[in-house]
């Protein structure tokens, strides 16, 4: 399907949504014409982003905290209404530098698994009701290869990402028939500041520029492609 008339006024819900990919995605989305909110932590970031791109509704949370979860939907839902698609780009590394799995603490692992896994799990069912009562909807967690493949200092990461990718697969395979697809999709190693946070002597002229990665994400998604529901792009 021509992305312009898929996306033109769908509304979209972006975790994540002012820096690397979960940036890139909401300001093609923008130029698309969609209705897009972005979640983000940090205040100065969401009024930077709201100044060059007004159409974009900022929401200021932390998804891996469980008391935001309602107050962030219900800002959403005041603000922008239904959510149509909902994606999850917000990740948490853990500690840096990157730790082996045996000196990871237990407290930093519990934080990646409240980021990666837990929140997006509690916001996605606040937001399904809606999605369920008009039988449509959308779900994208955003994974990667280290969800397969077993690196030395990325475990706590890594452990997150592949629970994230098979959430995902039963998300899909419970709630498909009722209209609600989901994908979990690794967008491939980035040009991006958590990129930077885990290999700090990484050559940006070997990474993805996070504008390819989420023009073929929207891409997907327009044309409604969502066999196998994990996939690297």
């Amino acid at each position: 399907m021509n992305q312009t008339t898929y996306w033109k006024n769908k509304k979209v819900f972006i975790t994540g949504g002012t820096s690397g990919l979960g940036k890139a995605l909401a300001l093609q989305l923008d130029a698309l014409e969609a209705q897009v909110a972005v979640l983000a932590r940090t205040e100065k970031n969401l009024k930077t982003l709201a100044q060059n791109h007004p159409r974009i509704v900022e929401i200021q949370g932390d998804v891996s905290q469980k008391e935001s979860i309602y107050p962030i939907v219900a800002e959403t839902h005041s603000r922008l209404g239904d959510i149509e698609v909902l994606i999850h780009a917000a990740s948490y590394l853990g500690a840096t530098p990157l730790r082996l799995l045996v000196d990871t603490e237990c407290e930093d692992m519990e934080q990646v698994l409240q980021t990666n896994v837990l929140g997006p799990f509690r916001l996605t069912k606040a937001f399904l009701p809606a999605m369920l009562l008009k039988q449509r909807g959308v779900v994208v967690n955003i994974s990667s290869d280290a969800a397969v493949n077993a690196y030395e200092h990325w475990g706590s990461y890594s452990i997150s990402k592949a629970a994230i990718d098979h959430q995902s697969r039963i998300f899909d395979e419970e709630l498909k028939a009722q209209g609600i697809r989901f994908q979990s999709i690794d967008p491939g190693d980035m040009n991006t500041p958590m990129h930077f946070a885990a290999i700090p002597d990484a050559n940006p002229d070997e990474l993805r520029d996070p504008a390819e990665s989420a023009s073929k994400i929207l891409q997907l998604i327009a044309n409604q492609d969502f066999t196998p529901v994990r996939r690297a792009i």
